[in-house]
């Protein structure tokens, strides 16, 4: 046999560039952010070109983070299956695809399906390319800066959604906001395909082949967690809408927890399961997806209801609305990048809890927005320690829920914190939504149509803080656990050193 060294091809070539690997890897990452939020500000002029009811136009949003939440895990099980690289470059191909027919719709059928196989490819999207950057830097500074980039990313894609949504539906009309998606989209397969080289089984030291070949797919597990998430995910968001009392409301939830139960019981009988039972057990991963969890919930509603003040109360155009996101989105990208140099000099634990609580204290002055105020006096401020404390928060609690996981199971584990801010935000929206609902309804009788809106927004950015400071005292009690040992990166040694460094990373 020989034993010499195969010739250096393209591929072995390109891997010596990992942060041109990282930035085609981020744009794909911010494409799937982007594809959430862009839609906000255009739903009245969608609603209006396609004939949507005011109960169906919700599902223009509904429909893209339903199938996205619910496939999370099997695309991220794929991905270390079927090979990375690969899913991703089909996942990209068919994101592209489906975000052309939403702006060809000219109906609600068709636009509520192209937006659902949109986030049937996200799922596939998210967990590769996070697990292949992950394989960029798999130890040392580096991994710490790449998880800087991927929070940047991320929290940019949120806001940038708004801004571009407003920007493209005020200048060309809504079918360009999915356009432009498209078009980026191809952009950044056409880069994934030249920059990010093959990725290599940690064991056989093949190229192209998933970390995990030679595994079996776990099809009993995959199909009732993703009807479990469905579920959930359908249960929450109808409630928004039809009440909590609901019967369809209640049967779905209801069966969300007899499905999670099965799965539970399905993945401890499996040798290939889905989501390994030791996966949680693995490193910090428990305790980061259950604090993403937490922070997901106010995540996704700030982006929700900062808009419709902006709009509804303050009397913003799309345009303007959009570009009031631009100084969340940089003090986001600031936090992100500061996240790794503040943990090394303060500590993780400090760091995370720090950077919650000053998110927390960000929307508990959101909480006190006026019916009369203005751009300038009630959100700006706000704003910038909301997108600071969002950037760090994210960048160290994607490190801790992968602290330790073997390279094999990378994406595995990257859909799965995905899975739990998707889940977290369904949730949270949920609450919120019925909570400044309710506060509305109730303001109406005392004050004016604009006063009870405000009233509305007030209590879903106070419950907001209070979850998040909830949030920082968990972190801070997990980290202080014993016996298991600490659960913050960098707060103990991890039993395989050689696998498990993202924390002192970060």
């Amino acid at each position: 046999m020989n034993d010499a060294p195969p010739p250096k091809t393209p591929a072995a070539r390109r891997s010596r560039s990992p942060g041109a690997a990282l930035a085609a890897l981020a744009g794909a990452q911010f494409t799937v952010m982007l594809a959430t939020s862009i839609v906000n500000v255009a739903l009245p002029q969608i609603r209006t070109g396609t004939g949507l009811s005011d109960g169906a136009v919700t599902w223009v949003v509904n429909a893209y983070g339903l199938a996205f939440g619910a496939l999370l895990p099997a695309g991220g099980r794929a991905a270390d299956l079927l090979g990375r690289r690969r899913v991703l470059a089909v996942g990209l191909g068919l994101f592209a695809a489906a975000s052309l027919a939403a702006g060809l719709a000219t109906a609600p059928e068709p636009l509520i399906a192209a937006r659902a196989v949109q986030g049937l490819a996200a799922a596939a999207v998210a967990p590769a390319a996070l697990a292949l950057a992950l394989a960029q830097f798999p130890t040392g500074a580096g991994r710490g800066k790449a998880l800087g980039v991927w929070g940047a990313v991320s929290g940019a894609g949120g806001a940038g959604g708004v801004l571009l949504g407003g920007l493209l539906t005020q200048a060309w009309g809504w079918p360009w906001i999915f356009h432009a998606v498209a078009l980026g989209t191809a952009l950044v397969l056409a880069a994934v395909t030249v920059l990010v080289p093959p990725a290599t089984d940690p064991v056989t030291g093949r190229q192209g082949a998933g970390a995990a070949a030679g595994g079996r797919f776990d099809l009993p597990g995959t199909v009732t967690v993703t009807l479990a998430l469905t579920c959930l995910v359908w249960g929450l968001t109808t409630a928004r809408g039809a009440g909590w009392g609901d019967g369809p409301v209640l049967a779905a939830l209801g069966a969300a927890a007899v499905l999670l139960l099965a799965f539970a019981a399905i993945e401890r009988r499996r040798p290939d399961a889905l989501i390994p039972p030791r996966l949680l057990t693995t490193g910090r991963v428990a305790a980061g997806n259950l604090l993403m969890a937490l922070l997901g919930s106010v995540w996704i509603a700030l982006f929700f209801f900062l808009p419709l003040y902006q709009q509804q109360v303050l009397g913003s155009g799309p345009l303007a609305t959009g570009a009031g996101q631009l100084p969340l989105a940089a003090a986001n990208m600031l936090g992100a990048a500061l996240a790794p140099r503040l943990a090394r000099r303060l500590g993780a634990t400090a760091t995370t809890t720090a950077a919650l609580l000053t998110e927390a204290l960000g929307l508990l002055w959101l909480s006190r927005i006026d019916a009369h105020g203005g751009y300038l006096t009630d959100i700006l401020g706000p704003s910038l320690l909301v997108g600071l404390g969002l950037g760090i928060a994210f960048v160290q609690l994607t490190a801790l829920a992968v602290d330790g996981v073997p390279p094999r199971e990378a994406g595995l584990a990257g859909g799965l914190v995905n899975t739990t801010r998707q889940v977290g935000g369904a949730v949270g929206l949920a609450v919120l939504t019925t909570l400044a609902g309710s506060v509305t309804g109730a303001a109406t009788a005392h004050g004016s149509h604009l006063e009870a809106l405000t009233a509305g927004y007030r209590a879903a950015f106070a419950v907001s803080a209070a979850v998040l400071a909830g949030t920082a005292l968990l972190a801070v009690l997990l980290a202080r656990r014993t016996g298991r040992g600490a659960v913050l990166p960098g707060a103990a040694v991890p039993a395989d050193p050689a696998e498990a460094r993202v924390g002192h990373a970060v």
